[in-house]
């Protein structure tokens, strides 16, 4: 039986379905929230509202956009012979806060994890095949997380790009094993992109 009124438990249920906010920080937050004036959680609110309507996927490289295709795949200053894969969009925004790569991007969404059941069919792969089979590009960056499913998916996509006579190359290990690529400071990603290697 809740101690909350049916409000404030609707809340908090609400905020602990989040990515690691667990219950007692679901209750700070709306304790917090409860604390702050109407307009101050109307305009938040508004904001996520405004986020789900406007944000969707680009349909060329799937990462998160307000316009369709996104402002890295229409700039006219990218380099278009080089994509960078990556697993999730915040991993795009990762690498573009070290100002060091100047690539397009493709977002699989995800890695490979037979486990929990996550098949290629699933990812964005096939779009990406598509892509690298259009012509153009001289080099994919395999970007993926220092994980097992990272690691798999990595050799996966090696395998498929192969016959394209793309050269194939991967981040250096200047990413600790286990660490999210959105978790990464600015250098260490420089550092990663700069001594990148060739996937056998």
């Amino acid at each position: 039986m809740t101690i909350y009124s049916p409000s404030i438990e609707r809340a908090i249920e609400a905020l602990s379905s989040l990515p690691t906010i667990g219950r007692k920080s679901a209750q700070r937050l709306v304790f917090h929230l409860l604390r702050q004036p109407r307009e101050s959680v109307e305009r938040l609110a508004h904001a996520l509202i405004e986020l789900k309507a406007n944000v969707r996927y680009c349909s060329v490289c799937y990462t998160f956009t307000e316009q369709d295709p996104c402002s890295i795949c229409t700039s006219q200053s990218r380099q278009r012979s080089i994509i960078c894969v990556v697993e999730q969009p915040s991993d795009v925004f990762a690498i573009e806060r070290t100002g060091e790569y100047r690539g397009l991007y493709h977002v699989l969404h995800g890695t490979l994890d037979p486990l929990q059941g996550i098949t290629a069919e699933q990812l964005k792969i096939e779009p990406l095949l598509e892509r690298l089979r259009d012509g153009g590009v001289e080099e994919v960056i395999l970007a993926l997380n220092p994980t097992v499913e990272g690691e798999v998916t990595t050799h996966y996509l090696a395998k498929l790009i192969a016959p394209l006579g793309i050269t194939i190359t991967r981040i250096a290990r200047g990413v600790p094993v286990g660490m999210d690529l959105e978790f990464a400071d600015e250098a260490t990603l420089s550092r990663a992109l700069a001594g990148r290697s060739d996937v056998r």
